[in-house]
């Protein structure tokens, strides 16, 4: 599918991949429609933040997920949608696991449904590498066992399930993209590579963190939304589920060592208890085999861990992208 010129659908248009999504797709030459979540402030996120010459070109939609008639709404007349719009926070879906399933599973499903209806061309759903769970063999391809070690996990299988069956039972022409561990400025202080560089440069000299031991696989998010595209560009994609990941792996402790040396800063990491998953909630281990989405588009990350994190610390250190972030609290 050519995506030049095509109306395009970004949900969630207001958080941290979506906004660079919009971006990179405005960049495509997408005619783009942001769905944002309504409040009464009238804040569209992250959005806000981008220069008048981007926003001029992005319509924007306020509504919920939840909603189905308001989904059906910002769906009419558009050629594709990328379903972001999610719950995302693990410590959250511990204490609401109810919203998880609202937002996650029924969002999702009325993503579909209305998709189904209005005859949409191409539809990509949004998955995560959580819903592997910890790795029973490494690295991870797409066969590898589901395990809904969180209701936030739980609740994304049931999304994918959901979207699988509409592609089987109805040929909707939909894909599933399962991205691992995407960083990158914007990015929610819930993460943990914002709560390391947020706690060095507010100046503190012990940084608090969860396991030190788990490993993930980090992708910048310019090369997490370059997967994105290509997956919806490509025709054999349809009906397929595709990692989007690195293949590489980093322990968090590791990775606290390497951000605290970027920082040049001097500080000592802290396992602490109280940010802790529950023992059997926590994923061990998460490495991407990329093998289905290099072979399907030709796809491979371009932004070296190092390079990343350089550019994600540099964003950091703008006042004006620091100030919102409560460095010290543990946010779920």
């Amino acid at each position: 599918m050519n995506l030049r010129a095509k109306k395009v659908l970004v949900t969630g248009a207001d958080g941290f991949i979506s906004s660079h999504l919009v971006e990179s797709l405005l960049e495509e030459g997408c005619r783009v429609k942001a769905f944002v979540y309504y409040n009464s402030l009238n804040s569209w996120g992250w959005l806000d933040t981008l220069p008048k010459s981007k926003l001029k070109n992005i319509e924007i939609f306020s509504g919920d997920v939840r909603d189905p008639n308001g989904v059906r709404t910002a769906m009419k007349g558009m050629d594709a949608v990328f379903h972001l719009a999610a719950l995302i926070g693990i410590p959250f879906s511990y204490h609401s696991p109810d919203s998880y399933i609202d937002t996650n599973i029924k969002g999702t499903l009325n993503v579909l449904q209305a998709a189904r209806d209005l005859g949409t061309s191409r539809v990509v759903v949004t998955s995560t590498s959580e819903v592997y769970g910890t790795a029973r063999y490494a690295p991870i391809d797409e066969r590898h066992p589901l395990q809904g070690q969180s209701p936030y996990s739980a609740s994304k299988i049931g999304a994918d399930k959901i979207a699988e069956s509409f592609h089987l039972s109805f040929k909707l022409p939909v894909i599933t993209a399962r991205p691992f561990n995407t960083y990158g400025p914007r990015q929610s202080a819930r993460a943990i590579i914002p709560t390391i560089i947020t706690q060095l440069l507010k100046g503190v000299n012990k940084i608090k963190l969860g396991a030190l031991h788990p490993t993930r696989d980090l992708n910048y998010v310019s090369d997490t939304c370059a997967g994105f595209i290509a997956l919806a560009k490509c025709d054999a994609a349809v009906g397929k589920t595709v990692n989007i990941g690195s293949g590489r792996e980093i322990t968090i402790k590791s990775l606290a060592e390497q951000i605290i040396t970027a920082t040049g800063k001097k500080a000592v990491i802290v396992s602490d208890a109280s940010r802790k998953r529950p023992k059997d909630s926590e994923v061990e281990r998460l490495l991407c085999d990329n093998t289905q989405i290099k072979e399907l588009t030709g796809w491979q990350p371009k932004v070296s861990l190092e390079k990343g994190l350089s550019r994600t610390i540099n964003w950091f250190k703008d006042p004006q992208n620091i100030k919102s972030y409560k460095w010290d609290i543990y946010n779920v």
